[in-house]
């Protein structure tokens, strides 16, 4: 074959592009809802009068419906074909989305988002399964730089378009914007993907799925409660927990019996695939559950809009968008153990200057670290996801990615609740008022009062207070913020140990040891 045949054969054609259209649009709906949901967090506490920790659980309904529905996903387009289960994942989103919007209370808009999470979890396996079912395998490096759009995209236009619809419209058109792009992503998927052809060829792992589903959403579940506990002692933290991690010890045990289990963990025989996970956990733990805190840094703290806390976000969007590209083409040449480090070092230099945060940090120290971090993020994630996959067997590759994809919501989950329990166990210490209470009887402390007159100013008209008392509460909240990101920061620096085990020399890639192919699912960021 002539190299101007095989560069031909390299390239997306038209209907490869018109099936990628489908799957970026869903990766796009699915992708800035959980940044745009990020900024509205402190407009939840105002609107359901629900503490932190409360609606902290709108993004935890999320996440806990994602990595229930992940492990079924591969199995389902087997069975019942990727077209169809595309589409009834979009209808869920969509539903789900509309839902939302018509909460009356927290709770319904936390069993709402479940739903939307039902959907949304399916949305990014299935339409890499189905992108590369279109390209092949021999074409996975400009697919993995087509879906990136959306990867870059939700950090940038998420915080913004959230901002932006809550301050000028309400908080219920973050969700409402979902139903036309949903409907408009329904109809060209009906048109533009292949017509299914299901073909199951695994039997599907039932003993499996009641063990590892069931035992991940309790573990997380318990996880998830800690911020409203604020002790691990609390009964509805350590039971769901305890009995979730019986329940995925019992499936580990159990996975190395059957032919196929739901998941494989004999993947991790693989030596690169195991040291890119452990830094994926660690990674996510701290960047993912720390930057849930930068926006409602700038709006508890600063007292923002929420359209200015997402413009304030965008740096770090545009850093990753600069190194994402060139990390990626870097990661087909050089190994990663040689340029991740580098990455790292960006993440924790930027990291840094929010341990250091009081009432008046400089927003240009703030944005330039922001833009700084992203430098590191787009330097981190391609290479570690591409360190995780590429060894594999081609037909290995979607249960590995599956895999990844579940330490990685773990990552997440954990990650959130972590930063949420030390954060709210901070502000707790604040001094409290004497002779204050709020409506459920609980006192009013100095940073509670002064985060509140923040967001809503006319409160010192209702109550006049000694500015002082403000001005000490402000201090307090943001020394809090600061302790809260210097676990963050630690947890940076500890990524750097099993960054040091990614490889440092060549090896070669077996995707294409296949000549058949198969499904591959890569990873997707949540």
């Amino acid at each position: 074959m002539t190299q101007q045949s095989i560069a031909a054969s390299d390239r997306l054609d038209g209907a490869v592009l018109k099936v990628a259209g489908v799957v970026v649009l869903g990766a796009i709906m699915s992708i800035l809802d959980v940044t745009v949901v990020s900024v509205a967090l402190p407009t939840f506490q105002r609107e359901f009068d629900a503490t932190y920790a409360e609606v902290a659980w709108t993004m935890t309904a999320y996440t806990l419906a994602l990595a229930t529905v992940i492990p079924l996903s591969g199995w389902a387009a087997d069975r019942f074909g990727t077209k169809r289960l595309y589409m009834i994942a979009l209808v869920l989103f969509t539903l789900g989305s509309g839902l939302c919007a018509t909460a009356d209370t927290i709770g319904q808009l936390i069993g709402y988002r479940v739903l939307q999470g039902l959907g949304g979890g399916m949305l990014m396996p299935l339409g890499m399964t189905i992108m590369t079912r279109a390209a092949g395998p021999h074409r996975i490096g400009r697919l993995m730089a087509v879906l990136g759009i959306p990867m870059l995209l939700g950090p940038i236009g998420g915080p913004i378009l959230g901002g932006w619809l809550i301050d000028t419209a309400s908080w219920h058109w973050i969700f409402l914007i979902n139903l036309p792009i949903g409907a408009v992503g329904l109809v060209y998927a009906a048109l533009a993907l292949p017509k299914d052809a299901p073909e199951p060829s695994e039997s599907f792992d039932f003993l499996g799925m009641l063990m590892l589903s069931p035992g991940l959403a309790l573990f997380l579940y318990g996880i998830s409660t800690l911020p409203e506990t604020g002790t691990v002692t609390d009964a509805e933290v350590w039971a769901p927990m305890l009995l979730g991690g019986a329940l995925v010890i019992g499936f580990v045990r159990y996975s190395f019996k059957p032919r196929h289990p739901l998941l494989d963990l004999r993947l991790f025989a693989n030596r690169n695939l195991t040291v890119a996970t452990v830094t994926l956990f660690v990674f996510i733990i701290a960047f993912m559950g720390a930057g849930l805190l930068f926006p409602s840094y700038f709006l508890q703290i600063h007292g923002e809009s929420t359209l200015t806390a997402g413009l304030l976000m965008a740096p770090q969007g545009i850093g990753a968008m600069v190194t994402m590209p060139i990390a990626g083409m870097l990661a087909d040449r050089v190994p990663v153990g040689r340029t991740v480090p580098f990455a790292l070092a960006l993440i924790a230099v930027g990291f840094f200057a929010f341990t250091q945060v009081d009432a008046n940090t400089s927003y240009w120290l703030l944005c330039g670290s922001l833009f700084v971090m992203g430098l590191g993020m787009g330097g981190t994630m391609m290479p570690v996801m591409t360190s995780a996959l590429k060894t594999l067997q081609s037909h290995d590759v979607a249960r590995g990615s599956t895999l990844v994809n579940i330490i990685q919501q773990i990552g997440g989950s954990v990650g959130a609740a972590l930063m949420s329990v030390i954060l709210t166990n901070e502000l707790n210490g604040s001094r409290p008022i004497p002779g204050a209470t709020d409506p459920s009887g609980n006192p009013v402390t100095e940073a509670g009062l002064a985060i509140a007159v923040q967001q809503q100013p006319e409160l010192l008209r209702q109550f006049p207070v000694d500015p002082s008392l403000i001005g000490r509460g402000l201090d307090f909240a943001a020394s809090s913020f600061a302790t809260t990101f210097w676990v963050g920061f630690v947890l940076v620096l500890a990524t750097f140990i099993p960054a040091a085990f990614l490889p440092r020399r060549r090896e070669p890639s077996h995707l294409l040891d296949d000549q058949q192919e198969r499904a591959v699912v890569p990873v997707a960021l949540h």
